[in-house]
């Protein structure tokens, strides 16, 4: 699932971010809430690499050193970009929005 808005460095990003921390810790999914976007800055360029929350970001910023010492990612300063969530209650539907598939009528 994904945030409905999302917010960094005065930016807005609709629709493109994970709802959760992009970290697996013992085979389980982080469910935290995502709290920075994860890039790497090469001179005038910035790449998005995921999103972490507070809990994990140490882990990502030692896994990130690791990535670039082995040349799988570009050579560049790790950056974090605090995320804020907004949310909205101005958009509302009824059951005229909605549309029913009947999964019986497809074969294969």
């Amino acid at each position: 699932m994904f945030q409905s808005i999302l917010i960094s460095n005065k930016k807005l990003i609709s629709n493109m971010l994970p709802d959760k921390c992009s970290i697996t810790e013992h085979g389980k999914p982080c469910v935290n809430p995502p709290e920075f976007i994860v890039s790497v800055i090469v001179g005038a360029d910035e790449y998005m690499v995921g999103v972490t929350c507070q809990k994990h970001k140490q882990i990502v910023s030692g896994k990130m050193q690791i990535l670039q010492n082995q040349g799988k990612i570009p050579d560049g300063k790790i950056g974090f970009s605090k995320l804020k969530a907004v949310g909205t209650d101005c958009i509302h539907g009824n059951q005229d929005d909605f549309i029913q598939i009947d999964m019986k009528n497809f074969k294969n």
